[in-house]
């Protein structure tokens, strides 16, 4: 896929579909794709495989391709694909390789989290991979301590499509959008829907979402009302997000997946556990929370259960 065509649709929703686990703890590919299957087919823009809310760090690298062959497979062509990748820069480089092979139609590089990691060096590590990688490269920025200079030289190198900037730093953010290279990389809200509506007021576009696995409906809401510039109605939709995503908050942000995975199990998917070091399973309260408000939401017609095996509902 074209950088120009993949920044096109970095402008709309990059959702982030789960990972899916049989009985076993295993990667259960069909489960996957299945997931990946129904968040394509509500029309969103741009699906990453294996990210954050696919529990990349939890996964080996060939689990990750085997999430990544899952998430072709149920896209089908219905939306670009993105790839993530990351780790050393070696296995990150061949994780970008792979995904070319498999038919992915970008790659994204979660952020090292190596603890001696230097700003700038880290801005080295995905220049690097932009230039090893024949897929167009999408730079997963989470830290903070960027200098505008070191986010500029990324936003401007040839092969970065955009940079997920997920950092609250909107100074640093206000400041880079202006200074990079006109036509340059799309810089992307990396923090949901919750955050949208700010980042889009500093002239950035498009964001992620994990909502997309239970309620695209709402999150491509958010996206049109904010491509209109109608920022009281996009407030209005991410007000009723907020109980969803501040429940995924807790534990510093321990229970982010977990509520996401609770919520497809509700709707019809059975996606298992996750993985330690994240929260496993939500308590008996939590889940019973969730429940109501995602009854509510289906009742409002903001969801929908899926038809290969019954929802599981909230006791009482």
């Amino acid at each position: 896929m074209s950088i120009a065509i993949m920044r096109k649709a970095l402008t709309g929703v990059s959702g982030v579909p789960v990972t899916a686990y049989d009985g076993r703890g295993e990667v259960e590919p069909r489960i996957t794709a299945k997931v990946y299957e129904r968040v394509a087919a509500a029309g969103i823009h741009n699906i990453v495989a294996a990210g954050n809310t696919g529990e990349f760090y939890a996964l080996t690298p060939q689990e990750i391709r085997i999430v990544h062959e899952a998430a072709v497979s149920g896209v089908d062509g219905k939306a670009p694909v993105t790839a993530a990748i990351g780790r050393s820069l070696r296995e990150a480089i061949g994780m970008a390789k792979d995904a070319a092979v498999i038919g992915a139609s970008a790659v994204m590089s979660h952020q090292p989290v190596d603890p001696f990691a230097a700003p700038a060096a880290q801005i080295d590590y995905f220049c690097n991979l932009a230039d090893a990688s024949a897929l167009p490269l999408i730079a997963y920025v989470r830290a903070d301590g960027f200098a505008v200079a070191d986010i500029v030289r990324l936003a401007n190198h040839g092969n970065v499509a955009g940079i997920k900037f997920a950092t609250t730093d909107l100074m640093l953010l206000s400041r880079a959008i202006p200074a990079a290279s006109p036509g340059g990389a799309l810089f992307v809200c990396g923090l949901a829907e919750s955050w949208a509506p700010t980042f889009t007021a500093a002239a950035a576009r498009g964001f992620t979402s994990g909502l997309v696995n239970v309620a695209p409906k709402l999150s491509l809401a958010v996206h049109a009302a904010l491509e209109k510039g109608d920022f009281a109605a996009a407030r209005a939709i991410v007000n009723k997000l907020e109980p969803f995503e501040r429940m995924r908050t807790k534990f510093r942000n321990g229970a982010n997946v977990t509520v996401v995975k609770e919520a497809v199990t509700y709707s019809g998917l059975d996606v298992g556990p996750v993985r330690v070091p994240g929260l496993p399973q939500l308590d008996q309260h939590d889940r019973e929370e969730l429940h109501r408000l995602l009854q509510g939401w289906e009742a409002e017609g903001d969801i929908q259960t899926h038809s290969d095996q019954p929802a599981v509902k909230a006791a009482g």
